[in-house]
């Protein structure tokens, strides 16, 4: 059926159209493959193919199609209908305003993560005013939360470690490509940094309890890496596993942050509560209402 659907789309482009007229009839049939939001997919991979995006895409929404751009038009389309993520095609996303390189190594960086950094440098700003505190982010993946933390505060020592060495590898080039100053170490949770002392701890670990992955939207289950979803029978085992490992640290730190899943913001809150280390415990919702950040501050 897919490979009848991708002939039709090919076929229907043969015959001369504009640029807004083939970004209609792609919209159009990728919500016919049932692809989730097909116009903004279709958006993003027409950007890509013609190297345009903002006014200037707008501004050639009326000219030709070009015929040179036919053949990588009708690839991306066909690979989009088939369920791989659109930033997995293009290579990119956009975080906090930067450009993110992506692959299927990392996670793709979401919106709701932009709340949990901008938590981060409000409450980091007002317990360091004239200070320069370490922050490390566990599970760097493509580098999005620390490299952001560094940019926007650049005398903050950022550092960040993954499992994933190809993670780590995604990591470096975005620090780089985005002029943030950021240490990465290879390793699993804060092992690699025992001994140290971290006043701020950030983390987006794997939170989908191992069950539900198996119904999760397709692009998500069948093309992020499982390593950065699997969160364990109940999707808290990391947070377990991290609080555990504070004392590896010189000291637990003043001000930590996690991102979760649906559901879970009372139960990490309670784990938080429990360790004993934070005097308050702040849960913050994302634009959807939805608890999706927990935060230890320590006055």
């Amino acid at each position: 059926m897919g490979h009848e659907r991708d002939l039709v789309y090919r076929m229907s482009l043969e015959r001369s159209m504009s640029i807004r007229e083939a970004l209609v009839e792609a919209s159009s049939f990728l919500g016919s493959c049932g692809v989730l939001e097909p116009q903004h997919n279709a958006r993003l991979l027409l950007e890509h193919v013609l190297g345009l995006e903002g006014t200037a895409f707008y501004a050639a929404l009326g000219d030709p199609f070009p015929a040179s751009d036919k053949e990588a038009w009708e690839a991306v389309i066909a690979r989009k209908a088939a369920g791989e993520p659109a930033q997995y095609i293009i290579g990119r996303q956009e975080f906090y305003g930067r450009p993110f390189a992506v692959s299927p190594s990392v996670l793709i960086p979401r919106p709701e993560t932009e709340l949990l950094v901008e938590a981060i440098l409000q409450h980091g700003d007002r317990l360091w005013p004239d200070g320069a505190p370490q922050a490390l982010d566990i599970g760097a993946g493509s580098g999005a939360i620390a490299v952001t933390l560094a940019a926007e505060r650049p005398r903050w020592r950022v550092v960040a470690g993954d499992i994933s060495s190809a993670a780590l590898e995604m990591a470096a080039h975005n620090a780089a490509a985005n002029g943030a100053a950021v240490e990465l170490r290879e390793g699993d949770l804060l092992a690699p940094f025992a001994g140290e002392a971290v006043d701020i701890l950030v983390s987006n670990p794997p939170y989908i309890p191992a069950a539900d992955i198996a119904g999760l939207q397709p692009e998500v289950r069948d093309h992020e890496p499982r390593m950065a979803l699997d969160g364990g029978p109940d999707g808290l085992g990391p947070y377990r596993a991290m609080l555990e490992q504070l004392e590896l640290l010189q000291a637990p730190p003043r001000l930590i942050g996690f991102e979760l899943g649906m559901g879970q913001a009372r139960d990490v809150a309670g784990l938080l509560e429990q360790a004993g280390h934070w005097n308050t415990i702040l849960i913050v919702p994302d634009l959807a209402g939805i608890e999706r950040h927990v935060l230890g501050v320590a006055e």
